[in-house]
């Protein structure tokens, strides 16, 4: 028996299936995880979800499993070297901006206890769940937490990039009220 899915999870394609069935709008709550996606939604930018996700294990290879420590300590080497890795997205500035964004994260997690804290305080610990079928691109909560992000410092955290990392990580439910996910 087919399953109703929100529209955006073409099903012609398992990748997208297994993302949208598995992880996405999922309460996630593991840094490491929430960081991996914020990098990943920032590479995103310009460029359809599938691309990612087609590239996302080349991704994890190349960013040392999206650990924050690490990559906040690359030099001007493996800079290079990620720019010559044809599995992953090569935009120089995307990439400067990954180890930065590692930088501040790593801040946040010394000021908040960890960046799970940090995040979901901005919903007292809840989810936000549509309940109206409207597509967003962007809300109220996405512009705050864009804000105070590129006020520490990060970059490619724009509203809509923060809006769909929110989306991915659970923080916003957005699956359709006649899909499968959505919590009836």
């Amino acid at each position: 028996m087919e399953r109703n899915r929100c529209r955006w999870a073409d099903p012609s394609s398992e990748l997208y299936i297994a993302y949208h069935d598995q992880e996405w709008g999922r309460p996630e709550h593991d840094d490491q995880k929430l960081f991996e996606m914020l990098i990943l939604e920032g590479f995103q930018a310009g460029l359809s979800w599938i691309t990612i996700l087609k590239k996302r294990e080349a991704f994890r290879k190349a960013f040392d499993n999206f650990e924050p420590t690490v990559v906040a300590a690359y030099g001007s080497e493996k800079l290079e070297a990620l720019m010559s890795d044809p599995g992953i997205v090569r935009n120089r500035r995307k990439i400067e901006a990954t180890v930065q964004n590692a930088k501040v994260f790593l801040n946040i997690q010394k000021e908040f206890g960890s960046f799970d804290h940090y995040l979901w305080d901005f919903t007292d610990g809840q989810v936000i769940l549509n309940t109206d079928d409207v597509v967003r691109a962007s809300s109220e909560l996405s512009d705050r937490i864009s804000a105070d992000l590129k006020r520490r410092g990060m970059k490619f955290v724009g509203t809509v990039i923060i809006y769909s990392f929110l989306q991915a990580v659970g923080v916003v439910n957005d699956h359709e009220t006649g899909c499968w996910c959505y919590p009836h």
